[in-house]
């Protein structure tokens, strides 16, 4: 067995994803998975750090210390339960959070002290990702497309793979063409923090609340006027664009009810992702949904709607739970920066050339 760990902590700042994988042989096999919800005081912490504010650089050094060690007892409490000690597993794969993501200012910004997790885990740390890219002249995301391409390219012709996280990209995979990607605006991180707001619930269970009111067409069209929707990739995006500063601008004027809202903001993620695909991979045949959003009924009923020639689905119809995709492909990028394999694609962030990604903190 090869074991590795990735650690996924997303946009939506929910929590962390653990997912132990076995990865030989060109294969990867998902053995085991954990996950440990943000405690709301670091949640709070992180979600700061997303925009400009005084004693940055204390701040953030004490929030990824908090955010190690919780990801050090995640590791911990699922190889507890695996009956493994820290010597079965060869590497961590940590994204660590994102805290500023600003390709054309050329930075992105992940924090996670994954020195001190090595120290704390007892295991060989990868982290650092997206930078290398960066350099190299690309946005730095998104990243799990090498890694979709890398599963699913047998499987059918004309396939896409959809991320709902906070914010949503595509994978576009077809026959004798590099996979391409990009991301394609807000998923969940509106609709969140919208529901949070009024409702004071941390999301909008199975899209229930959004059912219950009607798109407002004068908002979605004021949104879709965002430039980020009608530039063309590489293309990445984070809270620096879309946040709820952002939405109280598109509402000034207007008298939207709550829900109303809501129904808005989830029209305006399955509208950005149908439109993208229909101009990048018109064929499509298979749109392989993974993320939070893949349990979104009425998010995925809305994406069906709009793509009435392609079969809508989660990764789980395809033996990948959506839950743990990106975790997954975080173990693999691990993988990959060890064996020094390319794990970029320059067709989806714009990079130079292929590179490896990925800094090592040795145990």
């Amino acid at each position: 067995m090869a074991l590795y760990i990735g650690v996924m902590s997303g946009t939506s700042l929910d929590g962390l994803d653990f997912a132990l994988v076995d990865q030989q042989s060109g294969h990867l096999q998902l053995v085991a998975s954990h996950y440990l919800p943000m405690p709301g005081e670091l949640r709070a912490q992180l979600l700061a750090l997303c925009a400009p504010g005084d004693d940055e650089i204390a701040r953030a050094a004490l929030a990824e210390n908090a955010w190690a060690r919780l990801a050090a007892q995640g590791i911990n409490e699922l190889l507890a339960r695996e009956q493994l000690n820290p010597s079965h597993v060869r590497a961590i794969g940590s994204h660590g959070q994102t805290v500023r993501h600003e390709p054309a200012r050329g930075f992105t910004v992940q924090i996670g002290n994954p020195a001190l997790l090595a120290e704390l885990a007892g295991i060989d740390v990868v982290a650092d990702f997206r930078r290398r890219d960066v350099a190299a002249g690309g946005q730095g995301a998104p990243l799990a497309p090498a890694f979709h391409d890398w599963l699913f390219r047998e499987a059918a012709a004309h396939v896409a793979v959809l991320n709902v996280g906070g914010f949503t990209n595509l994978s576009l995979i077809d026959d004798g063409e590099p996979v391409r990607g990009f991301d394609c605006g807000p998923g969940n991180v509106l609709m969140d923090a919208w529901v949070q707001r009024h409702q004071g619930t941390p999301f909008d269970r199975d899209g229930q609340w959004a059912a219950s009111g009607q798109v407002h067409p004068a908002l979605l069209a004021r949104c879709l006027s965002a430039p980020f929707f009608t530039s063309t990739g590489p293309k990445s995006t984070g809270r620096e664009l879309f946040n709820l500063p952002w939405l109280e601008q598109q509402l000034a004027g207007l008298n939207v009810t709550p829900a109303d809202v809501q129904a808005t903001l989830l029209e305006l993620t399955a509208h950005s992702v149908t439109q993208a695909l229909a101009q990048a991979q018109a064929q499509t045949e298979h749109l392989l949904v993974c993320g939070g959003g893949a349990h979104n009924s009425a998010l995925m009923q809305r994406l069906q709607q709009g793509l009435p020639a392609t079969q809508v689905a989660s990764t789980a119809d395809w033996g990948v739970d959506p839950d743990w995709m990106e975790a997954m492909a975080f173990a693999w990028l691990a993988h990959c920066c060890l064996e020094r394999l390319a794990g970029n694609r320059p067709t989806v962030t714009g990079a130079q050339g292929l590179r490896v990604l990925g800094a090592l903190y040795p145990a």
